[in-house]
């Protein structure tokens, strides 16, 4: 049976994941000053331009995280199919001259009071909201239909074909991996799960087989070496990067890829300068604070379910995978092992509508944790299947 939790819940803090989001922030904030400051100078005359602006998001972020804690799950429950299609409406709108933002040939962002937003980041954090609550309706259908699994998959095609048309190929993959990964932690019948993978799979092959810029990019991934100062510039530039960084780093501000070399730096290949500038130390610090943060998420997804709370468990796996596949294609592109793609590092990547809806995941896991463990605290003793970590 559904348990609930009263409107006023006594809020209880995840410390373990607190601790870790700070870090995230905070090791993202020092680095991004230390990767934009000479673009500052270039750019505006002033080299406090990116981090005063990063700073300013990160603030903006953690107010409408606020906010996002205020808002029992229940109503993210009853809203998620509206949030959902609103965000399908905003990749329609990015579209339309004057509201859309045109950057290095890609219409994906919309300008709203001086602060360029995503409207890919929206939608994935719609998307997760909106699984987890097709999966609480149907789950049955889900472990017992194979139209069950493709229903969901359809409006996910149709989001799919906006993006593409941006083109952000990156961001449709991304959404299929978060509805593919809950619908298999849903119960999905492996062998339908493994037949729609391979399908997914086959498209994605021909989205970049059929177009030349794309198979441009897995060409120069294979071997950046054979065009170093065209096609394979951004990733040679980035494994210089992690050459130089050795053991413990050049030190903090003094990498010098960085100094118009290597592109995007605050951006995209953050973790780049991360590597150059703080070493093995800092990139291993990175990748452990992020595998934290993406346990954590399951842990908290688990905890809801022993709470009987299906929908906010669903809610918090969505987030582990959207988390952790993001991650791991922004760490493999600037380590190398994935092609390049323009997908930010969360929480850390210099940006104002990432940063923000990054924020806002962050604060619907600390709601999950919050109102799970205020369940599982009015539990007797005696029928507790939980301990804390």
């Amino acid at each position: 049976m559904k348990k609930t939790v009263s409107a006023h819940l006594p809020f209880q803090v995840d410390n373990v994941l607190l601790v870790v989001c700070i870090s995230i922030l905070l090791i993202g904030f020092v680095m991004v000053t230390s990767a934009s400051l000479h673009l500052g100078t270039k750019m505006t005359g002033s080299m406090n331009y990116y981090p005063i602006r990063q700073l300013t998001h990160i603030a903006i972020g953690l107010l409408f995280a606020g906010l996002t804690l205020k808002v029992p799950m229940p109503s993210w429950e009853r809203l998620n199919s509206s949030l959902f299609m609103a965000s399908l409406l905003l990749l329609v709108i990015v579209f339309i001259p004057g509201l859309g933002v045109k950057v290095n040939g890609s219409v994906r962002w919309l300008s709203l009071g001086g602060l360029r937003i995503q409207v890919s980041e929206i939608t994935k954090v719609c998307a997760v909201i909106y699984m987890a609550g097709y999966i609480t309706r149907h789950h049955k259908n889900i472990q017992q239909s194979a139209l069950g699994i493709c229903k969901p998959l359809f409006l996910f095609m149709f989001a799919s074909i906006f993006l593409l048309l941006e083109p952000d190929l990156g961001s449709a993959v991304v959404l299929f991996i978060i509805a593919m990964g809950m619908l298999f932690l849903a119960g999905a019948r492996l062998h339908q799960f493994s037949i729609l993978f391979l399908a997914v799979i086959a498209v994605v092959t021909v989205l970049v087989v059929f177009f030349p810029y794309r198979l441009q990019r897995v060409t120069s991934f294979i071997n950046p070496w054979a065009d170093p100062l065209k096609t394979g510039f951004q990733l040679t530039q980035a494994l210089i990067s992690f050459g130089r960084g050795e053991w413990l780093g050049v030190g903090l501000g003094s990498g010098v890829q960085k100094l118009f070399y290597l592109p995007e730096a605050h951006t995209d290949f953050l973790f780049s300068v991360i590597a150059e500038e703080l070493g093995l130390l800092g990139v291993v610090t990175v990748i452990s604070l992020f595998a934290v943060l993406i346990w954590r998420a399951f842990f908290i997804a688990s905890l809801a379910e022993q709470a009987g709370q299906k929908f906010a468990a669903y809610i918090a796996y969505g987030l582990g995978i959207w988390f952790g596949f993001q991650t791991f294609v922004n760490i493999g592109v600037n380590m190398g092992i994935l092609p390049t793609k323009g997908l930010t590092l969360p929480l850390m990547s210099y940006g104002g509508g990432s940063m923000i809806v990054m924020c806002m995941a962050v604060a619907l896991l600390f709601r999950v944790y919050a109102e799970a463990a205020e369940v599982i605290a009015s539990t007797p003793k005696g029928k507790r299947q939980w301990h804390s970590v």
